[in-house]
């Protein structure tokens, strides 16, 4: 594997898999990347939130990442993975189809999301990035888990 140098203009990405789409989030964002394990489901939480894994000793909410975007489901497979992001106190799992590989993207190659793209809503986005001959849709974490969005917001603990 060759050594890759990053340039202060780049942003390091985690990319993965949802269906045929590639999207990427912060690398400062994950934590780590797990194999798919056991999930306990919990009554009366949003139908996108899978439910709760230990994780060494802690407890913590498992978005399924497909429904929580409103995109087809699919089976899971060998390849489906749980990151583990941590934004601002909050820790949660996010169930993707394949995590592929760590890249760089240079800033000025990101454009800013579009009212929607591939059925996600703009809220979801942070932008579009083009690496290489292909486009990442990259994801607003936040968003997604809920901070700062009130009454749909995901708790910690």
């Amino acid at each position: 594997m060759s050594e890759k140098n990053f340039s202060s203009n780049e942003i390091q990405l985690v990319v993965f898999k949802l269906g045929r789409e590639e999207y990427g989030i912060g690398i400062l964002q994950v934590q780590e990347i797990k194999r798919m394990t056991d999930i306990t489901r919990v009554p009366h939480t949003p139908e996108y939130i899978k439910g709760v894994m230990n994780l060494r000793g802690s407890v913590l909410p498992v978005i399924d990442l497909k429904k929580r975007l409103s995109l087809p489901p699919q089976d899971y497979t060998d390849d489906t993975r749980i990151i583990i992001v941590k934004v601002e106190d909050i820790t949660v799992g996010m169930i993707v189809d394949a995590v592929s590989e760590v890249a760089a993207v240079d800033s000025d190659h990101i454009e800013p999301p579009q009212t929607v793209v591939g059925g996600i809503a703009a809220d979801y986005l942070t932008g579009v990035g083009k690496a290489e001959n292909r486009l990442l849709i990259l994801l607003n974490v936040e968003a997604i888990i809920g901070i700062g969005i009130g009454a749909d917001t995901v708790k910690a603990g």
